[in-house]
């Protein structure tokens, strides 16, 4: 159980599986965010990016406090979003464990800003980190996109109910304005 703050003051108790059972209900993307430290590739798989700002272009996502990647990699100032898609399932299992070894078999080429751009993404957001607030068990981290670039047209890993799967667009779909109301 966890507490959260009601508009009285008081504070309500929240269960913890229900409420990761209630937030499985919204299907995110699945990426792997890569940054290099001491010459070494580093990166970590990332459900929680999110386009912030088109002016000026920023991206946020939020590594986990118990993250032994995200400390190496904001040294370096600059990350590489690597956007994932349906046939990339393995490569996200290996990025969301810890320890070494993640970029064994990986393969990769430096982006314009140094960080690790991976082979066969849907596509690649390259950007400085700008700004990191604490939140609770995470941290969000707020960058400025430098560069980006879609590589494939495929369809994306997705996360939902905590499992993966895919997406096909229904037919007739389109922009429909979300964010400018």
């Amino acid at each position: 159980m966890v507490t959260a703050a009601r508009d009285d003051g008081r504070q309500r108790l929240i269960d913890q599986d229900q409420l990761r059972r209630v937030l499985g209900n919204f299907c995110t993307g699945v990426t792997v965010i890569t940054a290099v430290h001491d010459g070494a590739p580093q990166g970590f798989a990332c459900q929680s990016v999110t386009s912030l700002s088109l002016d000026p272009p920023f991206v946020s996502f939020c590594p986990a406090k118990s993250s032994r990647s995200w400390p190496l990699m904001r040294d370096a100032g600059t990350i590489c979003v690597n956007v994932l898609s349906h046939d990339q399932l393995e490569l996200c299992r290996r990025f969301a464990t810890s320890g070494a070894g993640k970029f064994d078999g990986t393969a990769w080429e430096p982006g314009g800003n140094g960080a690790p751009a991976l082979r066969g993404t849907l596509a690649r957001i390259e950007a400085d980190v700008e700004f990191e607030h604490d939140a609770g068990d995470h941290t969000i981290v707020i960058a400025r996109v430098s560069e980006l670039e879609v590589h494939r047209q495929a369809d994306p890993l997705l996360f939902f109910r905590g499992g993966y799967g895919s997406f096909v667009p229904a037919q007739g779909g389109g922009h429909a304005g979300f964010g400018q109301a």
